[in-house]
């Protein structure tokens, strides 16, 4: 009988991956989204109401819950603070519970941002101590902590911490990496003087990695021979390195364009700004390797090369 899978935050970059790789693996996939949610295909789910979990976990009955929703984005976190936290550390609670009281497995979709990434510091494994720079990386590391907790007896939690991620996206603004794209035709612009990061090391990875990470996962702790010798936190990143304004320069030399509009920023974090990046987050794959779950990512030049 075919493994079921349950993906929140489907209508999402990451989600939709989530979606289309477990289906493409043999699972029944159901997923669910909120402002984007398109039954009944993806349903739609306040993952703040723990009866609406319960019931859409009762008709499902899936093997595993892939988390994806989050709100991902540091600058809107900062902003509207009380909404982080609900969706990134509440919502990640009451599904915890959830699924650990009717034995479901859940993963959860976490951040290198729970790192400080201090200049020396990286590369992080799975056991580093979590110091996050801000309320992005601090919620997220919070969602964390309630999903080991809510999990500890059952052992059916595991945390996946991934870094920045790019891919077929809806809409370039889905991805920071997509998005560098528009900003490099925006610098073709007369006059224009565009300043991009070239400071902070990004590790971009593709969300069909990423997916398929998630698919292995789940095969393997569903397997059930060793799950409560398994490991609880997980990292994947690409190897691949680059600041924003090299992610820029090589989207210029794939399309052809200038970068005379653009100008490279190598100031790092204004001091004054109420949002701090960390400088390097790099994550290890060795807890995954030590698991027999393949950590082989697509080359990032060579992905755009065919995407643009």
């Amino acid at each position: 009988m075919a493994k079921s899978a349950l993906v929140t935050g489907a209508t999402g970059l990451l989600g939709r991956q989530v979606f289309i790789t477990f289906k493409s693996a043999g699972f029944q996939v159901v997923g669910t989204g909120f402002t984007r949610a398109n039954p009944p295909i993806i349903r739609k789910i306040n993952l703040l109401d723990s009866a609406e979990i319960s019931s859409v976990l009762e008709e499902v009955k899936p093997d595993v819950v892939v988390h994806c929703a989050a709100n991902r984005y540091p600058d809107k976190c900062d902003a509207n603070p009380d909404e982080a936290k609900n969706i990134n550390v509440e919502a990640s609670k009451l599904l915890a519970h959830a699924t650990s009281s009717k034995n479901v497995l859940l993963i959860y979709i976490s951040t290198d941002y729970v790192f400080p990434g201090k200049p020396g510091d990286a590369p992080y494994e799975a056991d580093s101590t979590p110091e996050p720079k801000n309320l992005y990386g601090q919620t997220k590391l919070d969602g964390e902590r309630a999903i080991l907790e809510a999990t500890e007896t059952s052992g059916l939690g595991v945390v996946l911490r991934v870094p920045v991620l790019y891919g077929k996206a809806e809409e370039s603004k889905e991805s920071a990496v997509n998005v560098l794209m528009d900003v490099m035709w925006k610098s073709q612009d007369k006059d224009s003087r565009t300043k991009i990061d070239d400071w902070a090391k990004r590790y971009p990875t593709n969300i069909e990695d990423v997916a398929r990470v998630c698919v292995d996962t789940a095969t393997k702790y569903l397997a059930g021979e060793q799950q409560h010798r398994l490991p609880r936190i997980l990292q994947f990143s690409s190897e691949d390195q680059f600041t924003k304004y090299e992610i820029c320069a090589l989207f210029a030399e794939i399309m052809g364009l200038s970068l005379d509009g653009m100008v490279a920023d190598k100031a790092g974090n204004d001091p004054n700004a109420s949002v701090q990046r960390p400088y390097d987050t790099h994550l290890t794959n060795q807890a995954l390797k030590d698991i027999g779950i393949s950590i082989a990512t697509q080359d990032f030049k060579a992905w755009w090369s065919v995407a643009v």
